[in-house]
């Protein structure tokens, strides 16, 4: 939420599970965030995340601004996920997610790519190997579009 600008399309909404905000004094919500949906789930057995210390987050974020914070507890719950949990996080997202394609989002066409994107493309989707031996930039642009299209 601490974005250096709002503009530009809106956050859907953001999810927090078992978790709680550090640095406090220092968090502030960018301007035109303030409406931004917020699911928090939190276990109330959770001995790593104490369950005051996902209410105190819950307290800050809503002073600085936060105007739609919702704060799920589950009863019996350690520092893990149950049925319900993710049921109520799906529930979340269907209900703060565009119902069309919008919603995904548009990787940069390969071709389109410069050769030290291409190479960054391939490190981070672990495909090394693969590209021993690739020279041409063509090459990369293959190995990534056949990479996307499950091929390999």
């Amino acid at each position: 939420m601490q974005l250096p600008s709002a503009d530009g399309p809106p956050l859907a909404g953001i999810v927090i599970m078992s978790g709680y905000l550090p640095h406090a004094s220092e968090f502030k919500i960018s301007s035109g965030l303030e409406n931004t949906p917020i699911w928090h789930g939190h276990g109330a057995a959770d001995p790593l995340v104490r369950m005051e210390a996902a209410k105190e987050s819950q307290s800050v974020v809503t002073e600085r601004g936060a105007s739609n914070y919702t704060l799920e507890t589950y009863a019996g719950l350690a520092h893990s996920v149950n049925p319900r949990e993710i049921s109520d996080v799906l529930v979340f997202l269907q209900k703060v997610l565009p119902p069309d394609d919008t919603k995904y989002i548009k990787l940069k066409d390969p071709g389109d790519m410069s050769v030290k994107e291409l190479k960054g493309a391939i490190a981070k989707a672990g495909l090394g190997r693969h590209a021993l031996g690739l020279m041409e930039k063509r090459e990369f642009v293959d190995l990534v579009r056949q990479h996307r299209e499950g091929k390999l």
